[in-house]
């Protein structure tokens, strides 16, 4: 029987610091998504339409995909936000089958405004910490940036 190989302390640490960063950026998100009640929207709809505004059209494929549900699930809540007058559909230009979702400017607005009601009280709260702490966070966000990108992208240090 083997025995598992043992992690040296930098490792451990690594994994510390990635858990206290998953707990926080979790607890942050919750924090500040009192502010989308004000939207009228459910979480699983406006996850879905931020896809929609920041992602550009997109196939329903690719919709699903992205938020993680199946076909039927990301149909209704495209019909939910097309009911809404949030997103549009139409017929992709290679395969006229394909549909494709586009938000309206009422669904790109609705969710500008919600994401400045987020950043607002965001802000609000680190104006309350000392400026030391405000510069390190500012650093400390583009680092956290950069994990957010492919890891084909070319990352600057």
């Amino acid at each position: 029987m083997r025995s598992k190989p043992r992690q040296g302390p930098e490792r451990e640490n690594q994994v510390q610091v990635a858990d206290q960063l998953h707990s926080a950026a979790i607890h942050l998100l919750r924090r500040l998504r009192v502010e989308d009640v004000r939207s009228g929207l459910s979480a699983p709809r406006l996850s879905a339409l931020s896809v929609i505004v920041f992602g550009g059209p997109i196939a329903m494929s690719e919709l699903a995909a992205a938020e993680q549900v199946r076909a039927p699930t990301i149909s209704r809540l495209v019909a939910d936000l097309e009911r809404d007058g949030l997103v549009a559909r139409t017929a992709g230009v290679e395969d006229k089958r394909v549909w494709r979702i586009e938000a309206t400017p009422r669904g790109r607005r609705l969710l500008r405004e919600g994401r400045a009601r987020r950043v607002a009280r965001l802000a609000a709260e680190l104006r309350r910490l000392p400026a030391g702490e405000r510069r390190l966070l500012a650093r400390a966000a583009g680092i956290l940036r950069r994990l957010t990108l492919p890891a084909s992208h070319p990352r600057k240090r």
